[in-house]
């Protein structure tokens, strides 16, 4: 009987890479493209590192061909794209921009020629700055708004796309855009505006979920990509692990319990009080539409303990402790396996995917021809090995996209900082295929952690 090979993942396991397209398209505003809000934001002075802005990002508009041709060469068979709302409807909603249903058809056409599966994100923040000036998820227009795009991109790449992704993570985009003045559109509003941004992102999930269902076609899929409130226990002991789940389910009643349990969890009203969003009748109908999936983005996460009374206490890193250059990014390589387990555990999902997991350097820089990232390489190495701890445990995990593919603006951070494993030189446009980048072909090819 054959030796089993270490970290072996499942057969017919998905790897991937990732990216947006207001972070590497460029061509801001080519053949029609409406202003979003990142545009707009991007030139507030102090917003974004360096003044940085959109305008050409990795120039993919016009280089898609050579980068889809990269990725094949490094054997990356899926690749998450999104798609960009004001390229295709300028104004948010009214009339449609044939250029820009004509460019992602193209493009399309040729991840498919390169035999690469898309995985299309209809909405990845870049919201058109028109319905921003109209109140922005502020106002329950922009969910009859999205609808509408959601029926236009279905039916016209339903054809070409099996696999769809509602929305990417509901709470960066509302919470952060709109209570927190850190992502666009920069806006500092009460808490009972910023509940409702979270509400109508949950409507239009809905709205995705049916598009999806009505003109998708058949073996159409559909789920949401959320940036979940992770959390690791500090030790493994069942009352560390309880407490951490405690933490999980608290932590996530804003947009998984609406959407798995049909309503908003009675502590989160109370905790909400008159800040508690308006719902409409029919809303958690919609909302709570049966998905496909759940895509999870995990990079970092909290860690907790049984604290005090039985309640769960969180546990905060020393000022020493491992991290990437973005101070978020606190290295926790059990993110990816106590996430997945306890989404799966909680909420009863039985098909998870990684939507992104990466990391994020500064000093990522090409000598003789070479980027040798080792420091990503062993992040990747680390995490992946504890997904794979998780699927043997049982954690329904059936595939993974690493971000990101290339270099890209990373946006509050602008250019600066780089979370591509292949290499973008934003001056010449040249990419070089990082260490890590030959490393995941590697993993890929293998279907193992090498």
């Amino acid at each position: 009987m054959p030796t089993r090979t270490p970290f072996q993942f499942p057969r017919n396991f998905t790897w991937g890479t990732a990216t947006a397209a207001a972070q590497i398209e460029g061509a801001a505003f080519t053949d029609g493209k409406g202003e979003s809000v990142w545009d707009r934001f991007a030139r507030r002075p102090g917003a974004v590192a360096n003044g940085d802005t959109l305008d050409t990002a990795c120039d993919h508009y016009h280089r898609y061909k050579a980068d889809f041709a990269l990725m094949r060469r490094l054997g990356i068979k899926h690749y998450r794209l999104s798609l960009a709302w004001p390229r295709i409807y300028p104004q948010g909603d009214g009339a449609v921009n044939q250029r820009g249903l004509d460019y992602y058809s193209r493009l399309l056409d040729s991840l498919l020629e390169h035999d690469i599966t898309p995985w299309v994100t209809m909405f990845h923040w870049d919201l058109p700055q028109a319905l921003e000036d109209r109140g922005g998820w502020r106002a329950r227009g922009v969910t009859d708004a999205f609808a509408t795009y959601a029926d236009t991109i279905v039916q016209n790449y339903g054809d070409r796309v099996k696999n769809w992704i509602t929305l990417n993570e509901i709470r960066c985009f509302t919470l952060l855009g709109y209570g927190g003045a850190d992502k666009a559109p920069g806006a500092r509003e009460s808490a009972r505006v910023v509940n409702q941004t979270m509400h109508h992102a949950l409507v239009c999930h809905g709205h995705g979920v049916r598009a999806v269902r009505e003109h998708g076609g058949r073996g159409a899929r559909v789920g949401l990509t959320d940036n979940c409130e992770s959390v690791i226990p500090v030790s493994e002991s069942p009352a560390d692990i309880a407490a951490a789940r405690a933490r999980f389910e608290e932590g996530n009643w804003p947009v998984l319990d609406a959407i798995y349990r049909g309503h908003y969890a009675p502590a989160y009203l109370r905790h909400c009080g008159k800040d508690r969003p308006v719902v409409t009748r029919g809303d958690f109908g919609l909302i709570s539409a049966p998905a496909d999936f759940l895509g999870l983005n995990i990079y970092t996460a909290t860690f907790v303990r049984r604290g005090a009374r039985g309640k769960p206490e969180v546990v905060a890193p020393t000022a020493s402790y491992p991290r990437t250059d973005s101070p978020w990014l606190n290295l926790a390589p059990r993110a990816l396996y106590w996430t997945p387990r306890l989404a799966a555990e909680v909420y009863g999902e039985k098909n998870i995917y990684i939507t992104e997991n990466g990391c994020g350097y500064n000093d990522d820089t090409v000598v003789r021809g070479e980027c040798l990232d080792l420091h990503r390489v062993e992040y990747l190495r680390n995490y992946l090995r504890e997904l794979h701890r998780a699927i043997a445990d049982g954690a329904p995990v059936r595939g993974y996209f690493l971000w990101s593919f290339i270099d890209n603006f990373e946006w509050s951070d602008g250019y600066r900082r780089r979370f591509g494993i292949v290499h973008n030189d934003f001056k010449t446009q040249r990419r070089t295929p990082k260490l890590s980048a030959h490393w995941y072909a590697q993993v890929i090819a293998a279907n193992r952690v090498l």
